[in-house]
């Protein structure tokens, strides 16, 4: 069941226009109480009330936007196919309990492309060119993780070998902006390091928001509802909410870090300052889609071919060209630049995509285009932003920000050591406080003595020390969320 109160979405043109890109809804009340609320219908919002309802017990999800998903969005009407405004990647799709849901649901998992051309002005690279570059990647991967083993927390740019000639400009979008939506000089090297292996990437047919939308069917998800205060020191929390206030025996949060600090969600008492320095030091990255109709193949590109440029600067794009076998082309814009390009509107981004194409391919994209749109996720209402990564300094505060606060619980991107700025790592933060929430409120017993002390699961490789693969970046992060 889907619940929605359409006129309470306080005139949010961002949110009217995402709409149609979500679940349908029907009108009804909010409840008031539950054993668990569920704040945020994103991938660990979803995750986290499967994981409860499976045990009988009354869980309500409560979503300020009109549509479930949270960052992963489908649009069904802007094109012929598919679009994802926001997360297209799951990783590991092997072992990925999102992927291995969507076979149950009647959804198509598709592997992502394994191979991408480099572009050196208007020709691509040969083949010696694009094996430098990526001994280059491999060179600049180990030399950040080198740096830093063992010693303080830096920011990653620091770690990088000063020798990486023309190379320079690209490899620090594609470590930094392309894979975490932040420059290298913006990033945590510690982070980087704990980043567990991103092999395996996966898209959805019908699209990545769309599946999570449909893994939400049949959850009580209360839609267009903005929570305003949470009180969470007592036996019992309440959630204040624009339709009305309800009463659970625990809360799992899971907004953005940024729109934690936005102060749009007021806590009685205030978060700990513990709490707070976490989330500020866990912000979100930029990371934006701009979308053109590109009828008749002008850039003479195969199906979901991937395109980056030897760059000498960070005003650059990573494209995906001929969605699904259609004319819908993509240029991904991350990082500071990223930022500053969605800040001057939508607008300016499309003619900065017509004009790097055109740059890079010789066509006339901008009298070619047809239909065109792009994202602006720093200027989503309750979201602020693309995916989590750390500051400098700030690695250690993800597991701060994943320590419980009486009943109040943290989930999302955030909120995992190593598959952070994820959908995956979104996914399985949610199903972890879910069984936190849920053992709080005596439905779950903690785990024997002798079951903790055995051995501890063996980790996923580190990014830092991992060899990436021939061109296809599967571990280099190349196809973006």
């Amino acid at each position: 069941m889907t619940i929605t109160r359409r006129d309470i979405l306080a005139g949010s043109a961002a949110f009217a226009a995402l709409s149609p890109f979500g679940a349908s809804a029907i009108a009804a009340p909010l409840p008031r109480d539950a054993d668990i609320v569920v704040i945020g219908a994103g991938a660990a919002g979803i995750a986290a009330a499967r994981r409860i309802s499976a045990t009988g017990r009354k869980v309500v999800v409560i979503e300020a936007a009109p549509n479930i998903g949270g960052r992963c969005v489908t649009d069904a009407t802007a094109f012929d196919v598919p679009f994802d405004r926001g997360a297209r990647w799951l990783y590991n799709a092997e072992t990925s309990p999102a992927a291995k849901l969507a076979r149950g649901v009647g959804m198509d998992m598709l592997p992502a492309p394994r191979g991408q051309r480099i572009r050196i002005g208007r020709r691509n690279a040969r083949a010696g060119e694009s094996e430098d570059f990526l001994a280059t990647l491999v060179r600049a991967n180990r030399a950040m993780g080198d740096a830093v083993r063992g010693k303080a927390d830096m920011p990653a740019a620091a770690g990088l070998p000063r020798d990486l000639g023309v190379w320079a400009g690209t490899t620090d979008f594609l470590l930094g902006a392309a894979a975490t939506g932040k420059d290298l000089k913006d990033l945590s090297a510690l982070d980087l390091v704990a980043m567990a292996q991103r092999d395996g990437p996966s898209a959805c047919r019908q699209g990545l928001g769309a599946l999570i939308a449909k893994l939400g069917e049949g959850l009580p998800v209360v839609l267009s509802t903005p929570v305003t205060r949470i009180a969470w020191s007592g036996r019992d929390a309440q959630v204040e909410t624009s339709a009305g206030t309800i009463t659970a025996k625990a809360v799992i949060m899971t907004a953005s870090t940024n729109a934690l600090l936005s102060g749009k969600i007021k806590f009685a008492p205030d978060l700990p300052k513990r709490q707070q320095d976490a989330a500020s030091k866990l912000t979100l990255g930029s990371y934006d889609h701009i979308a053109l109709e590109l009828p008749g193949n002008p850039l003479g590109l195969s199906r979901d071919d991937i395109v980056i440029e030897q760059s000498t600067d960070r005003s650059t794009g990573f494209l995906l060209a001929n969605l699904g076998g259609s004319s819908l082309c993509q240029v991904d814009v991350a990082g500071s630049f990223g930022a500053e390009l969605s800040a001057r509107g939508e607008a300016a981004m499309v003619a900065f995509a017509q004009e790097w194409l055109t740059k890079l391919f010789g066509a006339d994209v901008k009298n070619i285009a047809k239909r065109t749109t792009a994202t602006r996720w720093n200027d989503m209402p309750y979201i602020y932003g693309a995916m989590s990564a750390a500051s400098p300094g700030g690695q250690p505060a993800r597991k701060v920000l994943m320590e419980p606060l009486g009943s109040l619980f943290f989930a999302g991107d955030a909120a995992h050591e190593t598959q952070w700025g994820t959908v995956g790592g979104a996914w399985d933060s949610g199903e972890r406080a879910a069984d936190a929430a849920l053992r709080k409120i005596g439905v779950l017993k903690d785990a024997p003595v002798a079951e903790k002390s055995g051995k501890k699961p063996k980790r996923a490789q580190s990014r830092a020390t991992a060899e990436p693969p021939a061109p296809g970046g599967r571990s280099l992060n190349w196809p973006r969320n």
